[in-house]
């Protein structure tokens, strides 16, 4: 007897990020920040205050700071603690969700530094060209 296809089964949803209303999609779109890979990262090593990220993370605001931590939290990906004390102490880390991505986060922050060399000369080389690009193309013709 044949197994079923995902998607085959009463019930169960494909997704498909490549779908604009996908909820992976929406997923995606979140994870996929600078922001939130610079904030996974940062807890990499155990739980993260508050004023650790925002010194890990120079030129991000305290807004989007707070802002990332809130959607990782709400994705599942950081769980937040809050101790009782004067003042109150807020540590932020990875749940287990949060840490199966690290390595991919971690694999494209290492491919994004070993090949900053390389995107660099390609810029130079695109914005040197003398052909303008097709959308000034499309505004001449």
């Amino acid at each position: 007897m044949p197994v079923p296809s995902p998607g085959e089964l009463p019930g169960e949803f494909v997704y498909d990020a490549a779908l604009p209303n996908c909820p992976a999609r929406q997923l995606l779109d979140q994870i996929g920040t600078r922001w939130s890979n610079l904030m996974l990262i940062a807890m990499t090593d155990g739980p993260r205050r508050y004023t650790e990220l925002l010194r890990f993370v120079p030129g991000a605001s305290r807004k989007m700071v707070t802002q990332t931590l809130r959607m990782l939290e709400r994705n599942g990906m950081v769980e937040r603690t809050i101790t009782p004390t004067v003042p109150v102490r807020v540590d932020y880390a990875l749940t287990g969700l949060g840490r199966s991505l690290l390595p991919l986060v971690w694999a494209v922050k290492v491919w994004a530094e070993s090949h900053m060399d390389t995107v660099a000369s390609a810029r130079e080389d695109y914005d040197a060209r003398e052909t303008p690009p097709v959308s000034e193309l499309n505004r001449r013709g």
